[in-house]
């Protein structure tokens, strides 16, 4: 059980700072369906920066630094890549669903074609040692030594930093003026313009502080699970707008709901560390355990969106363009 917990961290939190990103988006009015590619934009800019580093002994002694220049790397190239989100929605006011998806398809080949430009043999896997990124602390090892495994032994920094970003945008969206302002662009768009809110501003800054935490949230997403990115993140953007609608665009909802997906998920990969799991499988040889499994967080998704999706309620002005010029 302690692994199972453990494992479930670094599926919980990639979703949880990913969900927050479209959020940010979906706040302001914009539709971010383009989560799955930020967060292929993202891993590929901090595994290829960790993957060159790691390659010339760069900040070898101080690893949490390495990855921290890596998770700002990997948020500004998911900020960069979410302005043609921005320019798209915004500026041209084009259908966001239609823009969002182009996204999804451009970043996928767009790290894939630049892995094989920067890569030795025009290879698409990036790799990376991840070991050096874990905490691998005994602070509470002596008093507490399931506790200590989970958030000090096997944790990396991106654990707390998932926390950080859930505590700061809690208290930006509830009790900031910017957090109201941004609101009051995605429900009554005409009525901020009308009290001297900048519509245009709030709506480009929700989309690339969106696409900074969908880019930062492929890096926490790609780091822990695996030893190299190979331009894909399994379709976790798209389980992570699942969490943001169960959530209903509230952060401390959507936590809970990254939780329970997120759990699934790593049932998905650790269901053989269950004793009565691995009995099932002996008993049974013939069912493909492994793909039930496997399936499993899709199939959640599906259940709990159908049964929930009518209760849910979105920003209002979410996805509708707003027509500057008459205002």
């Amino acid at each position: 059980m302690v692994f199972f917990i453990s494992q479930s961290l670094f599926f919980i939190i990639p979703l949880l700072i990913v969900a927050i990103a479209g959020m940010f988006s979906e706040k302001s009015g914009t539709v971010n369906i383009a989560l799955e590619g930020l967060m292929v934009i993202g891993a590929f800019c901090g595994t290829f920066f960790i993957n060159k580093m790691q390659a010339i002994g760069f900040l070898e002694g101080a690893p949490q630094l390495l990855l921290i220049i890596s998770m700002i790397l990997a948020g500004i190239g998911g900020a960069i890549f979410s302005s043609l989100l921005g320019f798209l929605a915004i500026n041209m006011r084009a259908n966001q669903v239609i823009g969002g998806t182009a996204l999804n398809l451009v970043g996928g080949a767009l790290a894939i074609f630049l892995a094989k430009q920067f890569q030795p043999n025009n290879a698409v896997q990036i790799s990376y040692d991840n070991s050096v990124f874990r905490l691998n602390s005994d602070f509470l090892a002596d008093v507490f030594p399931n506790l200590n495994y989970i958030f000090f032994k096997q944790a990396y920094l991106t654990l707390y930093i998932g926390i950080l970003i859930l505590i700061v945008s809690t208290i930006v969206i509830y009790k900031t003026k910017f957090g109201s302002r941004l609101s009051a662009c995605g429900e009554h768009p005409e009525a901020a313009q009308s009290v001297g809110i900048n519509v245009y501003r709030y709506r480009w800054i929700g989309v690339l502080l969106s696409g900074f935490l969908g880019g930062l949230g492929g890096l926490v997403y790609a780091l822990p699970i695996s030893v190299s990115f190979e331009g894909t993140v399994a379709g976790y953007g798209f389980l992570a707008l699942a969490v943001l609608i169960f959530g209903q665009w509230k952060p401390m909802r959507v936590f809970i709901a990254a939780i329970f997906f997120g759990m699934f998920k790593a049932l998905s990969v650790t269901f053989f560390s269950f004793d009565w799991i691995s009995d099932l499988i002996v008993q049974f040889p013939n069912v493909p355990f492994g793909t039930i499994f496997r399936i499993l967080p899709y199939l959640a998704t599906m259940l709990i969106l159908a049964l929930t999706s009518k209760r849910s309620k979105a920003p209002k002005a979410s996805g509708i363009p707003f027509n500057f010029k008459a205002n």
